[in-house]
Formats: C-alpha cells, structure tokens, sequence
C-alpha cells in the first residue's frame, strides 16, 4: 500500500488568507516539485452556505470529522495536500464561540499524526467581511494567541507566514524549502525549483551579526511565546 501524500496545514484567524495561499501553493508546488498536488478548502465554508448559519455546539465535531476525512481522502491520491484549515481550527473556535476545549485533544493528535507542517497565517492583512463565517476583527488576536498556545503547548512545528500578495507566498515557499531541503535525495525530489529558490534568496541575505526579535525562524518564534 502506498504511503499517503504529505498534508501541508494552513492555520490562522479570519481573513488572514488561508484559502488564497493553500490555492496558490497547489498551483505553485508541481512545477517546483515534480509532485501531483491538490488543495483541501474549509469544510466550515461550504456547512454554512448550505445551512444558512453558523453550527451549534453539538455540530462541530462532525465538521471537524469531516474536514479531516477530505483530507485524507485527497493525500491517498496526491503526494502533496494544501489543506485549507484543518481539525484544528474548528477546535480553537469551538473554544473561541463555546468556551469548550472538548475538541482540543482529537484535534491536536489528528494535526501529529497527519501534518508535515503546518503554516500560521500572520494578522498583518486588513479584515474583510465574508457572509456568516466571519464576526469581526477584534477575535483575530485571541483566535491567533490560542492556536499558538495550542500549537507551542504540544510542541507541534509552525512557521508564521506573512506579507502581501506575491510575499507571502514567497514566505510559505521558502518555510517548505527549509523543511525539504535535507530530504531531498531520499524522496527523489528535484534539486532545482524549490531548493534553489530558497538558496537564491539566502545569497541575499547578509549575515546576521545582532539577534533579531522579530524574524520568521520557527525556534525564535516558540521560544518568544513561551517567554510571554
């Protein structure tokens, strides 16, 4: 039997781009990768088209089973899944609207088991509403401050991903390069595309002679919010 592909997680508050980015880098990835990719959208989305509303308490667990059961679907027919939210995000509003952690454990062990990484979407874009998902811009920071309380308590890997448009894909396509890079050649994927736009974008960089508090690298990024 086939391993399944690797599911790449998109995670972050409302209107921060998750969909945009999961759909750009399923366009981006094959040309970069030699992989045959797909992209996952939210469950939550299409649930509240069809109702007309939002789920009650009782209604999310199915919509997290859902979410996770496309997913895994799509991994067992692409080598690489872009899922837009995963489990793990109906579990943080869960929290967010019920004050219930009821989902947090299923969640959290779903996101080990299955993410090869998952990618935080930064609240640098401006809020925009977007029918009956989305409540406003004042529950972005919480709903940012549990995931990476959720993420840092279980020791789960994140990179925060940020910028503007072209940016911030750009931002995303380097945090896969670092993560690939050193698998290369046991998973046959091309030296070109990926990696040696990630070295490209390295030369550029000066050496850093200061310790920066407010850089994209994973480890400063846990060991700040751990501080906090």
């Amino acid at each position: 039997m086939a391993e399944p592909g690797r599911i790449i997680a998109i995670v972050g508050a409302e209107s921060t781009g998750k969909s945009t980015l999961a759909r750009t880098l399923a366009e981006a990835l094959p040309a970069l990768t030699g992989w045959r990719c797909t992209w996952v959208p939210e469950v939550l989305r299409e649930w509240c088209e069809t109702a007309g509303r939002t789920p009650r308490e009782d209604e999310q667990a199915s919509i997290a089973a859902e979410q996770a059961k496309r997913l895994e679907a799509a991994a067992r027919q692409h080598e690489l899944v872009l899922a837009d939210t995963t489990p793990l995000m109906t579990a943080v509003y869960h929290h967010q609207v019920f004050g219930s952690s009821a989902l947090d454990a299923l969640a959290l062990d779903w996101q080990r088991r299955h993410c090869e990484i998952t990618l935080l979407t930064a609240l640098d874009l401006p809020w925009q509403a977007d029918g009956l998902q989305r409540d406003g811009p004042h529950v972005r920071q919480p709903v940012d401050a549990r995931l990476r309380q959720l993420l840092v308590g279980q020791r789960l890997p994140f990179t925060v991903v940020a910028g503007q448009g072209p940016r911030r894909t750009d931002a995303a396509l380097d945090a896969l390069g670092a993560l690939w890079r050193p698998q290369a050649v046991s998973h046959g994927m091309r030296s070109q595309g990926l990696f040696s736009r990630l070295e490209d974008r390295e030369a550029r960089q000066p050496a850093w002679l200061w310790t920066c508090s407010d850089c994209d690298q994973p480890d400063c990024e846990h060991l700040a919010f751990q501080r906090r």
